[in-house]
């Protein structure tokens, strides 16, 4: 099954961009966005170098002016037929995309590298792209609940997205992305993720090739293979598998709920995967997501991020992979990162990875 991700390009207002994607023989019938939109009185985002950590900081004072938990019946990410109430100018839709109005990031163009002038105090325009990307109309729905072709167009959405952003020359890194649920910060209860192009790459990635780097010189092998096949041969942390891909709780997990969903073969991102392997995926990831909504019998909040690289040189390494994680260490208990993993980044789990594994299993 193979859906089409030729999208119905369309502007909004204050001429942000917007992208319909639609299901096989469906079409989008977007209309004008009406509304009188002002620009926002905020300075424009600035990376700040940490020079104690060695790390940018994103400086975003606009973000202060976002929607903030509107009620349902004004929600911005449900159609508005009429042009005049939505972010999304219809009267319905399936996948769609579009510029964040609140953007960490904006603007194109090449930033010059900073982190190595010899000064306490560096600082860049925050160049790159933030997206929002709905993933149904259905306001009351989740990315669990879609069929298995709405989910895999979400899937070839990502792909569409990460192929195009990385054509940008203000982007150096994409990472599409889902926070769901008050407890993890959301702001807007619609079914949606969203997608940084950032002009740096991230701590995380950092960290993690150069891990991978160093593996690769003592054993000759790639480390997150490695890992997979561990845990296959291990099998205590593994939730589920597919011809294509294997789900497992990891060995150190940080967080009271981790999954990371692995492609049975190295890949850099989903640009990589073929066609069967992207069904597969879509559908062992929403396997995933509907194991961790049965476990306390009500929707978990979590944050589920893709976990890209490019085929550059410098990350050669990387293999790609899905992780979901949550805070929800039991049906009425939350993790709170305190003082040790959020000011010392020692992170300390309450749930032991293989009992987490088992749960999943069972459900």
């Amino acid at each position: 099954m193979i859906p089409t991700t030729t999208p119905t390009r369309w502007q909004l207002a204050d001429g942000r961009e917007m992208l319909f994607f639609d299901l096989p023989g469906r079409h989008s019938d977007p209309v004008t966005d009406r509304r009188a939109l002002t620009p926002n009185a905020q300075p424009p985002s600035q990376l700040r170098f940490d020079r104690t950590t060695g790390e940018w900081v994103i400086i975003a004072p606009a973000r202060q002016e976002r929607t903030y938990k509107p009620p349902a019946d004004r929600c911005p990410l449900c159609p508005g037929p009429s042009g005049q109430t939505s972010e999304i100018p219809a009267p319905a839709y399936d996948v769609v995309v579009f510029e964040n109005r609140f953007a960490s990031l904006a603007g194109a163009g090449r930033p010059a590298p900073a982190d190595g002038v010899a000064a306490p105090f560096v600082s860049a325009p925050g160049l790159g792209r933030c997206e929002v990307v709905c993933f149904t109309s259905d306001h009351c729905g989740s990315f669990a609940a879609l069929t298995p072709a709405h989910a895999r167009l979400v899937v070839d959405v990502w792909r569409h997205r990460t192929r195009d952003l990385l054509a940008h020359d203000a982007v150096e890194q994409v990472f599409c992305f889902e926070n769901r649920g008050e407890e993890i910060g959301v702001t807007l209860t619609h079914p949606h993720g969203q997608i940084y192009g950032y002009p740096f790459t991230t701590p995380r990635t950092t960290t993690m090739l150069r891990q991978a780097d160093t593996y690769r010189a003592a054993t000759g092998t790639n480390m997150f293979g490695d890992i997979l096949r561990h845990e296959i041969r291990d099998g205590s942390r593994i939730v589920a598998r597919t011809g294509a891909f294997t789900a497992f709780v990891p060995f150190a997990a940080r967080w009271p709920v981790e999954v990371h969903i692995y492609p049975n073969r190295f890949a850099h991102s989903l640009a990589d995967l073929d066609d069967a392997e992207l069904d597969d995926f879509a559908d062992l990831y929403r396997d995933v997501l509907g194991r961790l909504d049965r476990m306390y019998g009500a929707p978990l909040p979590y944050m589920a991020a893709l976990h890209q690289y490019a085929d550059a040189d410098a990350q050669r390494e990387g293999y790609f992979h899905a992780q979901v994680i949550s805070t929800r260490r039991s049906a009425a208990k939350t993790k709170y990162l305190a003082s040790s993993e959020s000011v010392m980044g020692a992170f300390i789990n309450d749930v032991s990875p293989e009992a987490l594994a088992a749960t999943l299993r069972r459900l």
